[in-house]
C-alpha cells in the first residue's frame, strides 16, 4: 500500500500535515524526497547554500544554481516563517518516533546540480525577468502559507515545462522518474508493508502514477 503527501517546503500547513498523518497511520515505511546529504544538512540545521568546496564536484555553474535556487526559496521561506525543508526533517522525527523505518528517494544533489548548470541563456533571462517580476510584485499571487491546488500546480508545472524546458526536465521529469523507481522497488520488496512518501505537490501525481508503473515491471533483482 502507498499513501503519497504533497508537500510545499515552506508551508506551515505541510508541516503540520505530515506529522498528523504518519502520527496517525502509522506507516511501516516513510520515504521522504530528500537523499543522504540534504537530509543530513538539515539534520544540522544548515540554512541551504552549497559550500564552495563542491564547485570541484558540480562545476561552477552547479554551484551558482544551487545557491541561487536555496536564496530563493530561503527568501520565500522567511514570508511564511518557514525554514525550507521543515516539513521533511519534521516527517523524520515523526517517522522515527513511530518505530518507521525511513527511506531517501530523491536523486543525489549534487547530480541534479550539475545537470541543472546546462539551463539555456534564454531560460537565464526568463528567470531573470520573472525574478524581477516576483519583487516588483507582477508575478501571480500565491498563498505560500498553504499548499496550492492542483489546478494551480498543473498550471505552474505546464509553463514551467514551457519558459524553462530544461529546469524542468531535470528537477522535475527524471527527478519524478528518480523517485517512482524508488518507491516501486521499496514496495516490490515490501509487499505486506504501508508506505507513506512526503514529497512536492509538485511531483505528486506524477510520481504516484509512474510508481504503479513500474511497480507492474520492474526486476527486484536491480
Amino acid at each position: 500500500m502507498l499513501t503519497i503527501i504533497g508537500t510545499s517546503h515552506i508551508s506551515p500547513e505541510s508541516v503540520k500535515k505530515v506529522t498528523k498523518i504518519i502520527e496517525e497511520k502509522k506507516p511501516d515505511i516513510v520515504a521522504l524526497e530528500l537523499d543522504r546529504k540534504r537530509l543530513e544538512a538539515l539534520i544540522q540545521g544548515h540554512k541551504g547554500g552549497i559550500e564552495l568546496s563542491h564547485i570541484f564536484k558540480i562545476g561552477i555553474k552547479g554551484w551558482l544554481f544551487g545557491n541561487i535556487g536555496a536564496l530563493v526559496e530561503r527568501k520565500l521561506g522567511e514570508k511564511t516563517g518557514i525554514a525550507p525543508g521543515t516539513e521533511m526533517i519534521e516527517a523524520y522525527k515523526t517517522a522515527r518516533k513511530n518505530n518507521a523505518k525511513i527511506e531517501l528517494i530523491d536523486q543525489d544533489i549534487d547530480i541534479t546540480l550539475k545537470k541543472g548548470s546546462s539551463i539555456t541563456w534564454k531560460e537565464k533571462w526568463n528567470l531573470i525577468k520573472d525574478i524581477i517580476a516576483g519583487v516588483f510584485g507582477k508575478a501571480k499571487k500565491i498563498d505560500l502559507a498553504k499548499v496550492p491546488e492542483k489546478r494551480l500546480i498543473q498550471t505552474l508545472i505546464k509553463e514551467m515545462k514551457q519558459k524553462y524546458p530544461t529546469l524542468y526536465r531535470v528537477l522535475v521529469q527524471e527527478r519524478n522518474q528518480y523517485m517512482a523507481k524508488k518507491l516501486a522497488i521499496i514496495m516490490k520488496k515490501n509487499p505486506n508493508k504501508h508506505v507513506l512518501a512526503v514529497i512536492g505537490a509538485g511531483h505528486e501525481e506524477d510520481v504516484s502514477t509512474q510508481a504503479k508503473e513500474y511497480l507492474n515491471k520492474i526486476d527486484i533483482a536491480q
